[in-house]
This record gives C-alpha cells, structure tokens and sequence, in this order.
C-alpha cells in the first residue's frame, strides 16, 4: 500500500473528473472454490485497489462528487469470525490508512444509495465482470446483470482509465519489482528443465518463485512444448528432447501490480537447425517493435512493422512470396502471428481490461475486424507513463494451416508445401515489458536472456 496521500489526490482528481453525482466502488468478496469456507486466493478489484488500497473482501465505498464525501462500507469482524481469522483492524482503522473518515455497514450503504436515488441523483458504477457483484449492485440500486453494459457509467470509465493508464514513479517501482521476480522465474525454468519430465514439474518450479516473495502469479502459467495454442493451460505432457518449451508466466507483488513475460528454449542442452531459423526471425520481429516505442508513435504502426518483420525473415526461408508490405497489410502474416503484439500492463496483466479494450487501448478509435489485427490490444499512440508489453511470436497451428490452405487464401503470399512441412513445429515468442519514458523507452525487470547463445547457455546450467 502506498501513503495515504496517494490515495487522496487520486480519488479528488476523479471527483474532478466526473460531473456530478455519486461514484460507487463495489470491492470483491472472497471466491468458493466448492463451497463457502474454501475460497480461491482472495484478489481485491483493481480499481477499488487504485483509489482506496484496501486489501480486504466484502468492501465497497462511495465518492460523492458535489460534496466530496467519502465513505467506507463493510462490517467488522464478529468474534465468530476472530476465532478463524484472529484479530483484524476494523473497517475505520482500515479507511483511516487510505485517508478516509467515514465509514459505515453495508446496511448503511443500500440506505444511502436508495436515498440518492429518491433524490434523483445520478449514480456512477464500472463494467462489473463478477457474478457475485452483479448481484450487489442489484441488491443495492436494482440495476439488473443483463442491464449493466447499457447502465454503466462511461464517464466514470473513462475518468479511471485517464488516471491508471499513466503510471506514476511508485507504481514502476512496484511493477519494476514485479518484473525482476518474473525473471527469475523464467531463469528458474531454463536451469530446471530437462528431458522426461512433465510440464506440470516446470509449472510448480515457476510459481514456487512467485510464493517465495509473499505473492503469486499474475496469471494462470502457460508452460507448454505446444506454443502453438497461446493460451495453453494443460501441463500434463512429459517433454523430450529436440522439443521446444514455450514459458508464459509473471509475478504480481503483495500490492497487486503485475509482470508479464515468454521465454522460448530447447527441451535440450541446444535448439535445432530449424528451431534457431524459425526462433531468429521471431527475435528480430521483437527487436525492431522495441527499436520503435517512444512517445507518439501509433502502437499499431509499431505492430504492423513486426509483421512485416516476421514476413521478411519466412520470406528467406521460403515460407512466404511476394512484397511483404502488401502481405502484411492484406493480413497473410496471420498465418504465423495470428495474435496482438502487446496490451498495456500495471495492477491487471491486461491492464483495466474489465473497462473496455476500445477505450484502454484505443481511445475509443475503431478497431480492425481482420483476423490477426483484431487481437490487437493496443493500438493508440503512446505516451510518456503507459507500461506495455512487446510479445510477437511464430505459431504453426495445423487447424489453421489446412483451413487457409482449403479455402486458398493469400496463395499470391503463403507458400504452404514449405509452410506444411513445419505443421509440428509448435511456436516461439520472447515476451517483455516495457514504460514508455519521455524520449524513448525503459525496459522494466532484469534482463532476460534470449539471443539464441544466451538461452543456450542458461540452458547448460540444467546439466
């Protein structure tokens, strides 16, 4: 958590922001895996973490944009959940910590609101991705599940997003720190792995990592030899050697804010002929999409010179034809690199993604509809604070091999006799992250290795 004052200039900035009426922040509540007392890790709502810090389920809070009121709800611990839980400070002590003075029950909350509401006063609530909140909201102002994408509040959405999008020096310090535990988590990898031993084993060794720093992961690990599903959460195969192992994985520190990493390496002490062609290309296109970030730079420009980046290194080794500007903006390079280049990051490994991707990563610009370019996250101009990931990689997917070459789309590009040969080939990508500075860029974390030599020789430490 940061100061208090943190949490104070952010939430009048937002009062300021936001014309006029009452701005709700429903916290989240604990998650039954299978029933009440067996809950999942409990993780806080982003936004109700940004502007109140608090850590603590069941919560919820106003802002009361005329008059500036703040209030706190939630119900104090009962000696019935002590004797489980032991002591916890109560829902005041909490408040004071973030700089609010007023608190009050749940039970006070729904008076409050049906009262504002009598009044005629508008009521600010967000997109609300869980279930159970859905419910809240309902129980509170009577707005329906089915009606909240129409009754949301986009100037409360966009209000936030002005604020979170633009990370202040503390939070790269956090996210810095971040980083540097999903390095070593990668590393961790790269010296464990070897041939006969399952995925899962890999996996276990990767989120230990994060543990050990009083965290966890920012997301489910992505721990595979088939990097060609790129979100492959099955762990359950042994690997080999002459296999490749596609590592996904990021740390998120005890305040929430993430890291975001891939590392590709051989199964063996070494890649193979064909892996080192296919790997090098997929470098070269993440080197020439960092070489472009800095400040008003369109992110989608720096996305299409990755394709096209892609498309010149398969070109030379035969799996592409023709003039690589025309194949990229015709949408072949989704053969290969059918995914986004990178999303923004901060207290969400998809950063207020819960908010709408058009506004996040767009500022409201249309999207494209084409199949590759529309997994593109990000896509507006960059600016000095955004913090991003860089992620392009090759994937051979078989299903997508015989469906473009049964319907003969991008003959004029795709070789597909030579792209065939390769349909067991898996995929590859290097993932890092990155803060868009005033000039240029800086990479956030430790390095993590990834020239070819580099990963080899972490690769010999497994031995």
């Amino acid at each position: 958590m940061f100061k208090k004052e943190t949490y104070i200039n952010r939430r009048q900035q937002l009062a300021k922001d936001v014309d006029k009426g009452i701005l709700l922040f429903i916290g989240n509540s604990e998650s039954p895996m299978n029933y009440p007392d067996n809950t999942y890790r409990y993780r806080q709502d982003s936004t109700f973490n940004y502007f109140f810090g608090l850590i603590h389920p069941d919560l919820a809070a106003i802002i009361d944009v005329e008059s500036g009121d703040e209030v706190v709800y939630g119900d104090d611990y009962t000696i019935d959940h002590i004797v489980w839980m032991g002591n916890q400070p109560s829902i005041k002590e909490r408040a004071e910590t973030c700089g609010v003075e007023k608190t009050a029950t749940t039970a006070q909350l729904v008076k409050d609101l049906q009262k504002a509401q009598a009044a005629g006063r508008p009521i600010h609530f967000l997109p609300i991705y869980r279930g159970d909140s859905k419910i809240k909201l309902f129980e509170y102002i009577g707005v329906k599940p089915s009606e909240i994408p129409e009754k949301h509040s986009l100037e409360f959405v966009k209000a936030v997003i002005k604020q979170r999008n633009y990370k202040t020096a503390e939070e790269v310090v956090e996210i810095d720190k971040a980083c540097d535990i999903t390095v070593d988590m990668h590393l961790a990898a790269m010296r464990f792995t070897k041939p006969g031993m399952l995925e899962a084993q890999v996996a276990a060794e990767v989120e230990k990592i994060a543990l050990a720093h009083d965290g966890c992961v920012s997301f489910p690990v992505i721990a595979t030899i088939n990097g060609q599903t790129l979100h492959n959460h099955y762990h359950g195969n042994t690997i080999q050697d002459g296999q490749m192992f596609l590592l996904d994985a990021g740390a998120e520190t005890t305040s929430a804010y993430s890291g975001d990493m891939s590392s590709t390496y051989p199964v063996g002490k070494t890649f193979t002929t064909r892996q080192k062609e296919i790997y090098q290309v997929a470098l070269n296109s993440h080197e020439a999409a960092i070489a472009m970030l800095k400040p008003g730079v369109p992110f989608k420009e720096v996305y299409y010179e990755s394709a096209r980046e892609v498309l010149r290194g398969m070109k030379e080794l035969g799996f592409v034809k023709g003039d690589v500007h025309e194949a990229a903006a015709a949408g072949a390079h989704a053969m290969f690199f059918p995914c986004g280049l990178g999303h923004m990051m901060g207290m969400d490994v998809h950063d207020m993604e819960d908010l709408g991707e058009q506004y996040v990563g767009y500022d409201n610009e249309a999207k494209s509809t084409q199949f590759g370019p529309k997994s593109l996250r990000l896509g507006r101009k960059l600016e000095p604070g955004f913090v991003l990931t860089i992620e392009p990689g090759i994937y051979f997917i078989p299903q997508l091999i015989d469906l473009w070459k049964k319907e003969r789309r991008f003959e004029e590009f795709l070789n597909y006799d030579k792209i065939n040969e390769y349909r067991d080939f898996g995929g590859c990508r290097n993932e890092e992250d990155f803060l868009i500075t005033q000039d240029g860029y800086q990479l956030l974390g430790k390095p993590l290795p990834k020239t070819i030599v580099d990963v080899e020789n972490e690769r010999l430490k497994a031995f």
